[in-house]
């Protein structure tokens, strides 16, 4: 079982240091894994999604007011 991230070798190195595993299987699990650049996390953790602020408009004037007033103008 190759390591695949740096977290995981940082793990097992701690699993290492406690007696938890045996220095061959560390050594052999970290051969495995090569020289190769390994990403921090293999699955990282998403981000929550941003909330959209709501921004606050003026209401609109209703039609009909407008219209009864033009109305009643137009009577004078």
């Amino acid at each position: 079982m190759p390591i695949k991230s740096k977290a995981q070798r940082r793990k097992f190195a701690e699993l290492l240091v406690e007696g938890k595993i045996s220095p061959e299987t560390f050594e052999e699990w970290n051969r495995s894994a090569g020289s190769k650049e390994l990403p921090e996390r293999l699955h990282p953790k998403e981000k929550p999604a941003r909330k959209r602020k709501t921004v606050a408009r003026p209401k609109r004037k209703a039609r009909a007011k407008t219209a009864r007033k033009r109305a009643v103008r137009k009577r004078r």
